[in-house]
């Protein structure tokens, strides 16, 4: 017959060639050079045929109306262990998750009047949501303040230890001391440096190298001990997670990323990453952190052990708890999840997010791991108001944090290019070896990049007082320090400030730089305090400059009207948080999240709009220079399979210009609907690597009937030959719902229709891309058929999509022209006689050259002669 032919030609456009070429996570996006970053060998099945799943039925056609049936799977007298559940490295299917809850929320509900027991098992049930972010909360909150406490006591152990009590960090030694000073209030005799130790000498030459050699010895090994135990025990603990955080709460499977294992190790290997002074924060890391103990304890309650979908819900309440702990911020977090990370974010889990923030921030605040009544250790108040003038300056700082994220992303991922690429990437603890011995050695002689990053933030944000010893706070004024105010009048800067400056300069140099190598690298590594830390130097640096130039020109127009002679007119500390919230909103292109995270931190509304305005310049500069930001850039170098909800589809192509196979690729692997064997689809299982098959009426009909998922047949052929009798090779293979008669002699057939989704998602072949796109992002598909007139032309999958989107940035030609590419691809309904067409199943599909007057000859049928 003439389908026949078209069948073994080719015509079809159905093969599952493209999808499942990229048999590895690192050929996932092989066209354009991105490569993955795994070193398991589970990585080699990563989207190895990104196929569907089979479940809910939906189907759209003509890229319009969405018809939906209720039935998630035909019933079994028993079900299939198995079925239904996800590899590794794949992508859940949201909609037939979502199903499945429904069913059981159904279930429960029916059962719940039958007696007591089903009332209370519904009852724990309904609260099973709140228990689980409880939980989540209170492990957050625990696990983030004993790390802040081991985090300060192994930074301080590089330059001493209290001999008093060794587990007291050098600021708690000195607290019951009574022997110390108020101007030299850190030194006290209970501490010792290790130079005092050893030699014996506390001040000369002799004792600053002592304490240099010291400080380099305990940071190479820190860093050698975080980077041996994240290779050995856990490698999904390095780098700061939330990448992988997104691509996971997109619907991407990697067992083990949130396990118990890597929770362990990266808090452990955290701690000693932070004490190594490498150019890093633990904020980041904190949400990866938090995320682990959400996906343990879910595994506690079956509603959401057995969803993958419910999972998701419970780590998008985990990662706003993660940086509420990380900031001292609960409302923050909350926004960061639905901002940053979430994928899926219902009402319910806006809710819970903000419980487990809560509950996080709660049990911090009891651990009170910084000794100051606060959440963070850079808490501060300013007590004098911005000006309208100071605008300006604000939206320069905005202008630096655009400028320095644009530049540190592209550095970074130019520099974790690299390192794929060579050798170099091939020796992990080497690599971190050499970072910390450079950051050590350069760090160690400027008291701005020796000292631990979080307290250097705090000591930029402070607003200079009476009270504070500070470099950065010298200046030359008369006031009786007898009375105690909360500020101090502007002054002219002493010599101790210019010092100060210079040396800021050079540690904004420093950080710069050692943040563009350190971010990346085997140890559990954040961006966010690194990232604040240059927009707090820059700030502070500018705002002393504006201070000055007020109290030596404090009759400029711009000054009189607010700036008196002896007033205090601008607060320096105040510039570094703006700069801080800048670069950070520079680099991550967070807007409201960030805003309020900083808001937060500093407790005060009053500042609410400087922040507004350089967080919002920062991001239109950054995004002038390219709109992804550090962690999205990330997850392209990696490979994820992640649609971003922010990027915009601007283009004017359709489903058939992205859909696979294309001409010359082999025709596609199909099941029909009654006429295979076992034998015959264990052997188009064992001869290919495709996820999943079409299942058609017939190789003369083509006409769809649904989608068999690959591990799903594999799983029910298994479980059949163990439990029914009779089933054998030669048994026929049944997706219809009525068994064809067979001869009598006949093995028992295998029905096989409750592992068949009915209706797969479809479109058709002109849809425009953007809508498809669209389609993805907001059902979380993993796949869809393209049809015509209900023939399968294609399959579109999430992996075509980002392919086909990185040929479109970067002005890449798709390798083969689509196969019909003009208006008038296929015959009209009716012929140059005004009569309709007789209805035939296919037709043969040339591209057409050039437009002219429709003839029999432009679309023409098959030879007319049939089989």
């Amino acid at each position: 017959m003439e389908s026949e032919q078209l069948f073994h030609r080719g015509y079809y456009r159905n093969s599952y060639n493209s999808i499942t070429s990229a048999s590895s996570d690192e050929e996932l996006l092989d066209g354009v050079g991105v490569i993955m970053d795994f070193q398991t060998s589970e990585d080699d099945n990563l989207l190895d045929g990104d196929a569907c799943i089979a479940g809910t039925h939906y189907t759209m056609t003509n890229g319009g109306s969405i018809n939906s049936t209720t039935h998630l799977l035909d019933l079994l007298d028993e079900p299939i262990p198995g079925v239904g559940t996800y590899d590794d490295f794949h992508t859940i299917d949201w909609v037939r998750e979502k199903c499945k809850d429904r069913e059981r929320h159904r279930r429960i509900n029916s059962k719940k009047k039958e007696s007591a027991w089903e009332m209370t098992k519904s009852l724990y049930d309904a609260w099973s949501g709140w228990l689980v972010v409880t939980l989540t909360g209170l492990a957050s909150g625990a696990l983030a303040g004993l790390i802040d406490i081991a985090a300060d006591w192994m930074t301080d152990l590089k330059e001493g230890i209290c001999l008093s009590a060794l587990w007291f960090n050098h600021e708690q030694c000195c607290w019951a001391s009574n022997e110390g000073t108020f101007e030299e209030r850190d030194k006290c005799p209970q501490w010792k440096t290790w130079a005092e130790l050893i030699i014996g000498q506390a001040e000369g030459p002799g004792s600053y190298i002592m304490n240099y050699i010291i400080y380099i010895f305990w940071a190479l090994s820190f860093a050698f001990l975080a980077v041996s135990l994240v290779k050995v025990f856990a490698p999904y603990a390095c780098g700061s997670g939330i990448p992988e955080i997104k691509t996971i709460l997109s619907g991407f499977i990697i067992r083990g990323y949130l396990g118990k294992w890597t929770l362990l190790i990266k808090t452990v290997t955290l701690v000693l990453a932070v004490a190594s002074g490498l150019s890093l924060g633990k904020e980041g890391p904190l949400v990866h952190v938090a995320c682990c103990c959400g996906n343990i304890f879910s595994y506690l309650f079956p509603k959401y052990s057995t969803n993958e979908a419910k999972k998701r819900e419970v780590l998008s309440a985990a990662s706003a708890a993660g940086v509420s702990v990380a900031f001292g911020a609960p409302i923050g977090g909350v926004l960061f999840s639905l901002e940053e990370v979430s994928y899926y974010f219902p009402l319910k889990t806006l809710w819970r997010s903000f419980f487990a923030a809560l509950v996080a921030a709660f049990v911090l605040r009891s651990i009170n791991p910084f000794g100051n009544s606060r959440l963070v250790l850079f808490y501060v108040e300013y007590h004098t108001p911005w000006y309208l003038f100071e605008l300006l300056p604000f939206i320069l700082l905005g202008v630096f944090g655009g400028l320095w994220g644009a530049f540190f992303i592209r550095a970074n991922i130019a520099w974790c290019r690299r390192r794929k690429s060579t050798k170099f990437g091939k020796y992990p603890v080497l690599e971190v070896i050499i970072v910390a011995a450079i950051t050590a050695v350069i760090a160690f002689p400027n008291p701005y990049t020796r000292v631990n990053t979080s307290e250097l933030i705090k000591e930029l944000f402070t607003d200079c007082g009476p009270l504070e010893s500070s470099s950065l706070c010298n200046y030359r004024n008369n006031m009786n320090v007898s009375k105690i105010v909360d500020d101090i009048p502007d002054s002219p800067a002493g010599t101790a400030v210019y010092s100060a400056i210079w040396q800021l300069c050079l540690a904004l140099i420093f950080k710069i730089i050692m943040t563009v190598f350190t971010f990346g690298i085997k140890v559990p590594s954040g961006l966010f305090i690194p990232s604040m830390a240059v927009g707090a130097i820059a700030g502070r640096i500018v705002g002393i400059a504006v201070e000055q130039l007020a109290y030596y020109h404090h009759d400029w127009f711009i000054f009189k009207e607010w700036c008196e002679v002896g007033a205090d007119c601008i607060t320096p500390g105040l510039y570094a948080m703006v700069g801080a919230a800048a670069c950070l909103g520079g680099v991550t292109r967070m807007t409201v999240s960030l805003v309020v995270i900083v808001f937060e931190l500093t407790g005060g509304l009053e500042y609410i709009v400087p922040l507004m305005a350089a967080v919002m310049t920062s991001k239109w500069v950054g995004d002038a220079f390219g709109r992804e930001g550090i962690y999205e850039a990330h997850i392209r170098l990696n490979g994820y399979p992640f649609l971003d909800a922010k990027e915009e589809f601007t283009h004017t192509t359709l489903a058939a210009d992205v859909m696979r196979p294309r001409r010359n690729e082999a025709p596609l692997a199909v099941l029909t609907q009654d006429n295979m064997t076992v034998d015959d689809i264990e052997n188009l299982i064992n001869e290919t690597s495709y996820n999943g098959f079409p299942v058609i009426m017939s190789k003369e009909s083509q006409r769809l009937v649904g989608f068999a998922l690959r591990r799903d047949l594999t799983i029910a052929i298994e479980s059949a030959r163990k439990k029914q009798e009779g089933i054998v090779g030669s048994s026929r293979v049944c997706f219809a719902q009525h068994t064809p008669s067979l001869p009598a002699e006949s093995p028992r057939p295998l029905k096989l229709r409750s592992i068949l989704d009915m209706s797969p998602f479809t479109v058709t072949d002109h849809t425009p891309m953007e809508i498809v796109v669209d389609i993805f992002r907001k059902l979380g598909l993993r796949q869809c058929l393209v049809t015509h007139n209900g023939i399968v032309l294609g399959i579109i999958t999430k992996k075509n999509i980002l392919e086909h989107l990185e040929q479109l940035k970067q002005h890449v030609e798709p390798l083969t022209p689509p196969w019909h590419y003009n208006k008038k691809r296929y015959p009209p309904s009716y012929g140059p006689d005004g009569k309709p067409r007789p209805r035939i199943n296919n037709v043969q599909l040339n591209p057409i050259t050039e437009e002219r007057e429709e003839s029999e000859e432009e679309v023409h049928l098959l030879n007319s002669t049939t089989l």
